[in-house]
């Protein structure tokens, strides 16, 4: 998948889908998640698959996401280990940086000018600790000059939270209630793409594009933690030319 959005011509992007590898259920087929039980070697292909299918010019900067706010201001030369984080920045032609997903929301953004680009893992609780505002902080660009694409994550119809997860996300914006439904459970769907654009445009960011695919309701072309349990991982991947 290709993100639909005015970057410049020296951005590029793109968002793996679960089609086209060899890892056998429940991760197949296309897993590049490492972390998840799948057998190595078939990472690794469906890995080497994708950066050819990408002609990426380097391979990713891989990280272990834990669902914080650390963010990776990456160097020219990619690391054997990954590195604990759930954004990164780039600066340097060449460097690929990618986030892992299964429901969460990956987010990518790009300098209007090319000067830089990002990828955030913004799942709920990276969003209510502060992920987005940390990854632009450190992208040390006028947020008005920066562009925002959200891929494909989980959305409201369902994912069902409890109010520990409403209540994280009101108490530093009451204005995030549009973003909760109230269900027949005593539970709330919760919308994260637009719990992103809130907090994208309170940040300065306002042309903010995608957030329209729900990885559970398309068990075809996506991964989704909630619905399989064991499933493999996606990948949201963004690099300077």
């Amino acid at each position: 998948m290709t993100p639909e959005w005015p970057a410049p011509p020296n951005v590029r992007a793109a968002f793996s889908l679960r089609l086209g590898g060899v890892s056998e259920a429940p991760f197949d087929s296309l897993n590049l998640g490492a972390h998840v039980g799948d057998d190595p070697a078939r990472v690794s292909e469906n890995r080497q698959r994708v950066e050819a299918a990408l002609a990426l010019p380097a391979p990713p900067r891989w990280l272990t996401q834990v669902h914080g706010v650390n963010v990776l201001d990456a160097p020219p030369a990619a690391d054997a280990a990954p590195e604990s984080a759930d954004a990164v920045v780039l600066r340097h032609p060449g460097t690929v940086g990618v986030i892992q997903v299964a429901d969460c929301l990956p987010v990518l953004l790009a300098a209007a000018d090319g000067r830089a680009v990002a990828a955030a893992h913004a799942g709920w609780r990276g969003l209510a600790a502060g992920v987005l505002e940390a990854t632009v902080e450190r992208l040390a660009e006028p947020a008005g000059s920066l562009m925002a694409w959200l891929g494909p994550a989980i959305g409201p119809a369902h994912f069902e939270v409890g109010d520990e997860v409403r209540a994280a996300f009101m108490q530093q914006d009451p204005g995030a209630a549009e973003a909760f439904a109230p269900n027949a459970r005593g539970r709330w769907q919760c919308d994260l793409a637009r719990l992103a654009r809130r907090r994208l445009q309170a940040l300065g960011v306002q042309h903010v594009y995608g957030g329209r695919w729900c990885t559970f309701a398309d068990p075809t072309r996506f991964f989704s933690y909630r619905r399989e349990g064991r499933c493999g991982r996606m990948g949201a991947f963004v690099w300077l030319t």
